[in-house]
């Protein structure tokens, strides 16, 4: 089986699906691994490297997606800067991995199931013990929720911890996360490390004792209808409980120095929970980092990919910040791939085995012989004019 890797076109995308030691692993298996030249580049993994891994480099796309069986890629498919979509050089009948986000990409969806491509989306594969493993949005959210505390202290004009000196003594930061998922958690965990009082709310009361364990400090509401949609997710609260959130936001944003907000939908659309009236009763110098910038923004005022000031209260909504840490990102993002692969990997036959009964490939299949057969992809695309199912 040919296994192609391609460079990722997305502008400010500095990843690669495979990095050579995984690479190396699948030819291990029995697979033929290529590699377009310079898709490890930004991500500092050289062409020598995957040559030395045992992976054949291709010059360009064209030649890359000839006799390919499997693509493994970061992102979703998309328009090439000659106007052409990169499903179109993928040939029928192929497989691809990627961490597609197929609600959020629903034209590549579209091209997709035109083109008869088998595609699974690493984010939506299931939550359980067993895909923990190929799981990138635990593997990438660790990224956001660590690099999103590092660009609070970068912008706030305070220590984060407290200090001691001859000259007195400043207080530690005041850091409220919003959101305890895995980012979330690790924003805990890292403004902890570096001496904040952190303190942190989710609308799953479950993980109270998560956000403990990691030296935070919970805040909750009572919530009239459960929130959890399982598996890790939550889902959108009722119009009663959306006030009282509200409200419990209102009053702790306004005491603190750095709100980081990492909530998420299914894992995939930000819900507004900041908006002006809450921005404006912050403390002047204030900083928002909205982590939920990629699904849409947690704050009604964030500017995507951008940093604005609203009445002294700066506000972040940095996009695609696995991309800034490439190297340790590409790795471990590689394994995830390298994990699924294995799992279905006929050692005997030499073949990826499409077991329908499994519940981790059914449960990330986005299309398949021509039709959409992911379930809120369907739903998305019949909600959406002009929209296809």
């Amino acid at each position: 089986m040919k296994i192609a890797v391609p460079r990722e076109n997305r502008a400010d995308e500095t990843r690669v699906a495979l990095d050579p030691e995984s690479c190396k692993k699948l030819i291990q298996l029995g697979m033929e691994v290529v590699v377009e030249a310079g898709a490890g580049a930004a991500a500092h993994f050289s062409d020598q490297a995957y040559q030395a891994a045992g992976a054949t480099l291709a010059a360009d796309a064209a030649s890359l997606f000839t006799g390919a069986d499997f693509v493994l890629k970061v992102n979703a498919p998309q328009v090439l800067p000659d106007g052409t979509h990169e499903v179109d050089h993928i040939q029928p009948g192929t497989m691809l991995l990627a961490s597609l986000f197929p609600t959020r990409n629903l034209d590549a969806v579209n091209r997709m199931a035109a083109r008869s491509l088998t595609a699974f989306s690493t984010d939506c594969i299931p939550r359980t013990t067993r895909a923990q493993a190929m799981d990138t949005l635990s593997s990438q959210g660790n990224i956001v929720g660590y690099k999103g505390v590092l660009l609070g202290t970068m912008e706030l004009p305070k220590y984060y911890p407290m200090f001691m000196t001859a000259a007195g003594t400043t207080l530690p930061a005041k850091v409220f996360v919003i959101g305890a998922g895995v980012a979330g958690l690790q924003a805990i965990a890292t403004a902890k490390r570096l001496g904040a009082s952190v303190t942190a709310t989710d609308v799953r009361p479950e993980v109270k004792e998560q956000i403990e364990s990691v030296g935070g400090k919970y805040v909750g509401i009572d919530l009239k209808q459960a929130a959890s949609a399982g598996g890790g997710y939550a889902t959108e609260l009722s119009a009663e409980d959306k006030a009282l959130q509200a409200k419990l936001l209102a009053e702790h944003c306004a005491t603190v120095d750095v709100v980081i907000t990492t909530a998420l939908i299914g894992g995939v659309f930000a819900p507004k929970l900041l908006d002006e009236t809450i921005v404006n009763s912050m403390k002047p110098g204030s900083v928002i980092i909205d982590l939920g910038a990629d699904g849409g923004g947690n704050c009604t005022l964030s500017k995507l990919g951008e940093t604005v000031v609203v009445n002294g209260v700066k506000i972040l909504a940095p996009l695609n910040l696995p991309a800034t840490v490439p190297t340790h990102a590409s790795m471990l993002f590689s394994r995830n791939l390298l994990n699924f692969m294995t799992a279905f990997w006929d050692k005997e036959a030499k073949r990826f085995n499409l077991d329908w009964t499994d519940d981790i490939l059914k449960g990330c299949a986005v299309t398949h012989e021509g039709q959409v057969v992911h379930g809120p992809t369907q739903k998305a695309l019949n909600q959406t004019p002009g929209g296809k199912a």
